[in-house]
């Protein structure tokens, strides 16, 4: 066995030790492919407000750029897999269906410390440099992962594997050591559309495309301002993120158990009440949500998400809820209730209101 596959045979070890599920290796230049795919995303338009994809094109196109010494890149897999189905909290329409990454610690801080580990035993190791990122950086790192041989991108354009299903976060160590690369993944998706088919808002132009102005994903995390009309009763009772398309994967069935209990549904995110949501100020939303990513949304974007559910909920004890919040000093907040308020009275049948 080589100097390099040793290492790598012992990298490995080193990293599932920590907890990660897998890991495989690539170059850096290992996917040439990327820079045409993301021109052709951002020219037409596909990113929505996601304004950041615009900004260092040339370094989010070809990993290579971004550190030109480094050798190697180390793409790990760590697994969230949920213990039940996320899409039977849709039937739950009085509360908010959150996106199971979301519901525990944020994936960004766990990751990371993990990540720093394994970087540092390789520094002592092979007397190298490294850089660490998790989801922070210009760095395509589903590209890479199927460059690795850690899976593929699905019709969903999502990372999945056949040993692990598709719930898993993807951490990188970029490093200037010479690492033994591993072969990269085909796709393994078949005639299967089943991701295709189930979402909502047909936010699938074709397989393997997003358009991400459509994903409720973008809606509810991304998008600022109101969300058109249209595709408010698309969102349902998601209030950040969306699974139906990661739910319905079946290489699911061969999915990894969750081996950190950080990323376990706080028991106040698990299906969590709409009413109790809507009515959170800035304040008690940054106490209620720290340590989540979902603190980054902010408190007006989100509280615009419930009211989009309260709405879809035709619940009519919500509809004070609604009327309360239709002067708020957002104005997507407060067209939002206004929103809620009009549907719910026409749901059930209630004499309508003037809302200011």
């Amino acid at each position: 066995m080589s100097v390099q596959e040793t290492l790598k045979q012992r990298l490995v070890g080193m990293a599932r030790a920590e907890g990660f599920a897998a890991a495989r290796v690539c170059r850096p230049d290992a996917v040439p492919d990327v820079p045409g795919r993301l021109a052709e995303f951002l020219s037409k338009g596909r990113h929505g407000q996601m304004h950041w994809m615009e900004r260092r094109v040339e370094l989010r196109g070809n990993p290579a750029e971004l550190w030109p010494e480094a050798r190697s890149v180390i793409m790990l897999a760590e697994a969230y897999t949920p213990d039940h189905d996320p899409l039977a909290d849709l039937e739950r329409r009085e509360r908010g269906v959150i996106s199971v990454y979301a519901r525990g610690r944020d994936y960004h801080d766990v990751v990371k410390k993990r990540l720093k580990r394994v970087a540092r035993w390789l520094v002592e190791e092979a007397d190298c440099e490294v850089k660490v990122f998790v989801d922070t950086a210009p760095v395509p790192e589903k590209a890479l992962g199927q460059a690795a041989g850690l899976g593929w991108q699905g019709k969903h354009t999502n990372l999945l594997s056949r040993d692990l299903g598709n719930w898993f976060f993807l951490g990188v160590i970029c490093t200037t050591a010479e690492i033994a690369p591993d072969a990269p993944e085909t796709d393994h998706c078949g005639s299967c559309r089943r991701c295709l088919d189930i979402c909502p808002t047909d936010a699938f132009p074709a397989p393997y495309k997003l358009d991400a102005r459509l994903c409720i994903s973008y809606l509810t995390i991304e998008h600022d301002g109101p969300v058109d009309e249209a595709l408010r009763p698309k969102l349902g009772n998601r209030i950040y993120g969306c699974d139906d398309c990661l739910a319905v994967c079946p290489w699911n069935k061969f999915a990894h158990a969750a081996r950190e209990a950080r990323y376990d549904a706080k028991d106040d995110l698990d299906a969590p009440r709409l009413g109790e949501l809507a009515r959170l100020d800035d304040q008690a939303f940054r106490r209620k949500f720290a340590g989540s990513p979902i603190k980054r949304s902010g408190r007006n974007r989100f509280v615009r998400n419930v009211l989009y559910a309260i709405g879809n909920s035709g619940d009519a004890s919500l509809l004070a809820v609604a009327r309360d919040l239709a002067d708020d000093a957002d104005p997507a907040v407060a067209d939002a209730a206004r929103w809620a308020a009009r549907v719910i009275g026409e749901s059930c049948g209630s004499p309508q209101q003037p809302v200011s």
